[in-house]
């Protein structure tokens, strides 16, 4: 009897935990206009003295998924984007590509893939997010050293 309480109390605390990630993670939508949200976002970022991430993928992709539990779990790295960028998720699917957005942009080799923005909305780095992996996740410093680098990057670099 004792194993199967701490079995269901595994399983629900597991549960419970996928559920608030799902809360607090922003999803990539299809029936959103990147157009539009890149717009609302440089007015924040012009306001805040901020950059603009945008955030190319789908919720077909898993290391989009990865790349979202890295930040949430990360709680330094998730605090200095909220501390210092704008996050536009832009959806691309097969369904909803987002072509004619994503055509002003350098070609994307994989996905998830980071573009960092001035606060005009101008293009300053193109980020592959494969070099910022570790295993089956992201590495950290990795991943602040690239923040950190984006943050203060006045031109493409």
């Amino acid at each position: 009897m004792r194993y199967k309480f701490v079995a269901l109390f595994f399983i629900v605390s597991t549960l419970l935990l996928a559920q608030d990630f799902d809360k607090e993670r922003v999803k990539f939508d299809p029936q959103r206009n990147p157009a539009e949200d890149l717009k609302t976002a440089v007015i924040q970022a012009k306001k805040q003295h901020k950059k603009v991430i945008l955030d190319v993928g789908g919720e077909w992709c898993i290391w989009c998924h990865r790349i979202d539990e890295f930040i949430l779990s990360h709680k330094d790295i998730k605090e200095y984007i909220e501390k210092n960028f704008i996050v536009v998720k832009v959806n691309y699917s097969k369904e909803v590509p987002n072509q004619e957005f994503l055509s002003n942009y350098p070609k994307v080799p994989g996905y998830p893939h980071i573009f960092v923005l001035n606060s005009k909305g101008k293009l300053i780095h193109s980020q592959d997010t494969g070099d910022l992996e570790k295993d089956k996740s992201y590495d950290a410093d990795k991943f602040m050293k690239f923040l950190k680098k984006a943050h203060s990057a006045q031109k493409l670099y």
